[in-house]
């Protein structure tokens, strides 16, 4: 193949296709003379690629045809619109499907650290099983408020955002195998019912609920909805209906949880930042509590009422 007379005989058909590509606008006779040169650069392409690939000719050939093709199929995928619609659609209507999931996942969470705290506010000795004497006390007289003001606020919110969001992506990522996510659940539920059955034994009940539920109620919560979407995921798959194969179930979850993922992105931000702002600041605990329960009761009407619509839409 003599690649130089190949270039000299269709250079004005390249030049001609790379003109029309930049054209904003385009009549119905151009956008035919478009489409007819891409399908020849294409295929010019292609042969140069198999009998004679000069790289600096096939690179510029490469770049012709994917601008051309974009002429042709319009804007890149991501738009305002699409974004748009992710959180006022696609994010909410996923949360929405997974609400008895999450409200199980809620349920035995609560359940579990709630037994946990009251066992060892009961029974303070049980709580050697974990921690030294040495511990209990700093845990107590200072550790679990200082937590809160180690680190400079910005600091200390991109930290916490970052763990709740690795915790999450653990749940949805492993929710397929089921059993991996309730591991999860009970190693952090018991974690948290041993600091407060620790706290509640030393006559500090009221500081680790004045310290813990400004954050807790939204950080939990986005951790409960990625567990339930994960379980969700997992039980796609071991029962996938009547209507779906295993793989098409397994496959239509996976996506609503990588959906999922990219909004509590967001909803752990807001709450790794009121973690680190508002928890620590020298507000009235009721002010503090207050500004925590209305962001959750921001997120759950969000959710709700979003999520609902779209299902009644038959949204997809």
């Amino acid at each position: 193949m003599d690649l130089d007379a190949y270039v000299a005989e269709h250079a004005d058909e390249w030049h001609r296709l790379e003109a029309l590509s930049r054209r904003r606008r385009l009549s119905a006779v151009e956008a035919d003379e478009l489409i007819r040169l891409y399908q020849r650069a294409a295929t010019h392409l292609s042969l140069i690629r198999s009998r004679s690939p000069d790289p600096v000719l096939v690179a510029r050939l490469s770049h012709l045809v994917l601008a051309a093709r974009s002429a042709i199929t319009g804007p890149s995928a991501f738009s305002l619109r699409r974004i748009g619609r992710f959180f006022t659609v696609s994010f909410p209507l996923e949360v929405y499907r997974a609400r008895w999931w999450s409200a199980a996942v809620a349920v035995g969470f609560v359940t579990l650290s709630g037994l946990v705290i009251g066992y060892i506010a009961g029974h303070p000795a049980a709580a050697h099983v974990f921690m030294g004497d040495a511990e209990i006390n700093r845990l107590v007289d200072s550790e679990f408020v200082g937590y809160y003001s180690t680190y400079r606020p910005q600091n200390f919110a991109l930290a916490v955002s970052s763990h709740n969001a690795w915790l999450s992506a653990q749940c949805l990522a492993s929710g397929v195998l089921l059993v991996p996510v309730l591991y999860l659940l009970a190693s952090n539920a018991l974690n948290l019912g041993v600091t407060g059955g620790v706290m509640a034994a030393g006559g500090r009940t009221d500081v680790f609920f004045a310290y813990l539920t400004p954050h807790g109620l939204l950080e939990l919560t986005a951790v409960f909805v990625a567990a339930g979407v994960g379980l969700r995921i997992g039980w796609a798959w071991i029962a996938p209906g009547p209507a779906r194969t295993r793989g098409q179930a397994l496959a239509e979850t996976a996506r609503a949880g990588m959906l999922v993922a990219l909004g509590l992105v967001g909803v752990l931000a807001v709450s790794g930042a009121i973690e680190a702002y508002v928890t620590p600041s020298g507000l009235p605990t009721a002010v503090r509590i207050g500004l925590g329960g209305l962001g959750w009761l921001a997120f759950l009407g969000y959710v709700t009422v979003l999520g609902r619509r779209a299902a009644a839409a038959q949204e997809r």
